[in-house]
Formats: C-alpha cells, sequence, structure tokens
C-alpha cells in the first residue's frame, strides 16, 4: 500500500502500471493512457461535486479586493481541486499574489469547517455537505467553478477477474458508507455483480 499527494508520483505508478488498484481522476488515467496500456478498469467512483468558498458570516465575492483582507482556509493538500487547486486558480485569475493573502492551512476537510465554525479564519474553500447546514447558511457559499468530477478506483486486471472486481467494489462500497461525510453516500458501481441464490440439496439428488 502506497499513501501520496503527489500528482507527480501518481502519474509515475499509472505511467509504469505499478499499482495493481488505485484512486485516480478519469482525466489523469486517460491522459496516461493507462486502461489501454495496462488494462485499468473502473470498479466504483465517488459523485460529482461543486466547489465553493464558505464563510460563516457572508457571502464570498468574486473580487481582489475582498480576499486581500481576509483570512482564507485551503487544504494542505496539493492535489485537492475542491481545497486547494481551484481557489488558487481564482487568485491567479484576479491577479493577487498568493504572499499578500492571509493563508491558513489545514489536513482535512473536516479541520477546515472547524477552523471556520470557531471564528480562526473567515472563508474556506471546499465542497457542501448536507450537514454543512448545521453549522453554516447556504446563503454564505459561492460556488467557484462548474462540476467536478469524483475520483474513481481502478483495478489493474490482466486477467477477466470478475470475482475480484465485484468483492473490490463491495468493499469499498461498505467503508465508503461507513464514513460521517454525505459525500460517500452516493457511489457508482461500475461492475454489475448478481448475487446468485443458495439452494440446498439433499444428499444423494
Amino acid at each position: 500500500m502506497y499513501w501520496g499527494g503527489n500528482l507527480a508520483e501518481q502519474i509515475e505508478f499509472l505511467a509504469k502500471g505499478v499499482a495493481d488498484v488505485v484512486l485516480s481522476k478519469e482525466n489523469v488515467m486517460q491522459a496516461l493512457m493507462a486502461e489501454s496500456t495496462h488494462n485499468y478498469r473502473p470498479i466504483i467512483g465517488y459523485q460529482n461535486y461543486t466547489a465553493f468558498f464558505i464563510s460563516n458570516k457572508e457571502k464570498p465575492k468574486l473580487d481582489k479586493a475582498y480576499f486581500l483582507d481576509k483570512r482564507i482556509g485551503l487544504l494542505d493538500y496539493p492535489t485537492s481541486r475542491s481545497g486547494h487547486i481551484l481557489p488558487k486558480q481564482v487568485f491567479k485569475t484576479l491577479d493577487i499574489d498568493l504572499d499578500a493573502l492571509d493563508i491558513v492551512y489545514a489536513s482535512t476537510h473536516k479541520a477546515l469547517r472547524d477552523k471556520l465554525a470557531r471564528g480562526e479564519i473567515d472563508l474556506i474553500s471546499s465542497y457542501w455537505r448536507k450537514d454543512d447546514q448545521k453549522r453554516f447558511s447556504n446563503n454564505y457559499i459561492t460556488p467557484i467553478s462548474g462540476e467536478i468530477i469524483g475520483s474513481r478506483w481502478f483495478l489493474k486486471m490482466n486477467d477477466e477477474n470478475t470475482d475480484l472486481a465485484c468483492e473490490l467494489q463491495s468493499v469499498i462500497s461498505l467503508i465508503a458508507k461507513s464514513q460521517s461525510s454525505s459525500y460517500f453516500e452516493s457511489l457508482q458501481n461500475y461492475w454489475q455483480c448478481v448475487s446468485l441464490p443458495y439452494y440446498f440439496v439433499e444428499e444423494g439428488l
């Protein structure tokens, strides 16, 4: 098992076909031709989502002056689109020097929300969850981009090992649905796995 937050490392793993199972984006797989070269097949995928700037006291504005005096919470994970990549793209589009911003990094989306709820920061960049409205107002969110394609789990299938694909799909689904985040409630299965009923017969029949 290998855990890495670096896209370059992920690309090396996929390009060489090192990983047997990998969590990645469809566009990365297509760019590396990993599906045709190493027979990676999607097993299960997470739902699409939208990135937002979220505040606890006002609706964020997408203009330069608004961000300059704000404490902004981002995810300390360079490959996160909603928590890192897209907000920095917004700042670049608005011609804002990152050094001029008061950016506070957190290790998880939950940590960002906790800091926002405690008033340690003025706004965060993340996705909107169903249970967010318990602590924040959906009137105080501003979309950063359109719909983002969710990540998918891919299995390298050198053989048509359908049983393995179905079992992996089942295990990932159980783990995902055990998480507290509502983001994991909707999953897309890419294998139609059918469980056949068991029939008990008397010996000799």
